[in-house]
């Protein structure tokens, strides 16, 4: 059981207990690198778990198209393996998946994990790499036009449902096909928006944050509807006018998200929320580590590292989740927490944690977990955790999806 005290009223702990052997010394020498017959464990569970994915998905509703819990996340999977773990027809495989969202494209929710700027980017990542070239130009422009809607003010900022995941959509199309020549100006007039709507917020709530983002009239702290997932994203803008807003902006919004920590190290879910409760990627420390080492990454103060390092020590004690092993709120998207810790320290301490965890993972449905409403899908189920072992095969270039360019 957690070392934490429960909260009143709460029957059972969102965690189970962390029985892992603590990183020692005489572990430190094994895991320098990733031990041999670890990367055959990745491979023989990747392996194991794919054809239960395949199956589980024939009995799926096959109307979700978004990339978070339907068919699009699918064809993300199958894209990234095409690198990580190949199956011989991975783009095949994603097209397939993509044919049906490209085809009911829906005109709103304008983001890369819940609406039309999903299928867009990722088919055209895909058909680009199948020779299909002007049908990639098609999805192109497709996206391009949908900036516009993106402008509109009553539209939320945060990653999940916002301008923020339309915005990232953008940079993913120009980081994996940069021919593309996406419109540097429509990146920047998205960004201009987020500045401006962090700011007028911010204004009317007299806060001392420069930057302000709601979701539902609640000011959420966690990477998919709150500040952390928003500034992460921003830091990696790299436009004239995002970077004279680095400074004046970004960092001091930064510096005020990180003085919400808990004395555990851990974040809450939205401000005013005083519960030490959740340890999600959603909501939580392994949602916030991730802007914590990106600030460190641009502005070079130890501050922000040895917050993240923070986080990681409370994400390896309450990091099991009984929610289940995704990428949104389970013990897959925990452990993508502590792979970027390792990818910025080269501490191998953390490198054995991302390990352990998906050793766990591994044992998918032995714990007895809670089963998501989508149980297959990418940022819930299955497909999230297949494509965070695959990441694992090269834990230096491994990349929480949606979050990264």
């Amino acid at each position: 059981m957690s070392k934490r005290k429960r909260q009143e009223g709460e029957m059972e702990p969102r965690e189970f207990a962390n029985k892992f052997s603590p990183f020692s010394g005489e572990i430190s020498e094994r895991w320098q690198q990733i031990p041999e017959e670890f990367v055959g464990k990745l491979k023989t569970g990747i392996s194991h778990l794919l054809p239960r994915m395949v199956e589980g998905l024939r009995r799926e509703d096959d109307h979700d198209d978004s990339i978070y819990t339907g068919r699009t996340g699918i064809a993300l999977l199958y894209l990234h393996l095409q690198t990580t773990f190949p199956q011989g027809d991975d783009l095949v495989t994603a097209y397939q998946h993509l044919k049906a969202p490209l085809q009911r494209l829906r005109g709103r929710r304008h983001t890369f994990l819940c609406g039309d700027p999903g299928p867009l980017a990722v088919g055209a990542v895909v058909l680009s790499k199948l020779g299909r070239t002007s049908e990639s130009q098609a999805c192109i422009a497709k996206l391009h036009d949908l900036h516009r809607a993106s402008l509109d003010p009553g539209l939320p900022d945060e990653l999940l449902y916002g301008c923020a995941g339309y915005l990232y959509a953008l940079l993913f199309l120009q980081s994996r096909l940069p021919e593309a020549a996406i419109d540097g100006a429509v990146v920047e007039r998205v960004y201009r928006r987020m500045i401006h709507s962090g700011e007028s917020l911010s204004k009317r709530e007299g806060s001392k944050s420069p930057l302000m983002y709601a979701w539902h009239e609640k000011k959420y702290i966690g990477a998919a509807h709150g500040l952390s997932g928003i500034l992460c994203l921003l830091m990696q803008v790299t436009t004239p006018y995002a970077q004279e807003h680095l400074h004046s902006h970004i960092k001091p919004s930064v510096d005020y998200v990180l003085q919400l920590a808990f004395p555990s190290g851990n974040f809450p879910s939205s401000l005013g929320n005083n519960s030490d409760r959740l340890v999600h990627w959603c909501h939580g420390a392994p949602g916030a580590i991730h802007m914590l080492l990106q600030a460190h990454k641009v502005f070079g103060e130890n501050k922000y590292l040895e917050a993240a390092r923070r986080c990681g020590d409370v994400i390896w004690e309450r990091g099991l989740l009984r929610k289940g092993y995704g990428l949104c709120h389970g013990t897959a998207g925990n452990a993508y927490a502590l792979l970027a810790l390792h990818q910025t320290t080269k501490d191998s301490k953390y490198l054995y944690q991302a390990f352990k965890f998906a050793e766990w993972c591994m044992d998918y449905g032995k714990h007895g977990c809670r089963t998501p409403d989508r149980p297959f899908s990418l940022f819930e189920g299955m497909a999230g955790t297949i494509y965070f072992l695959a990441d694992l095969l090269n834990p230096d270039a491994a990349r929480f999806p949606a979050l990264y360019i």
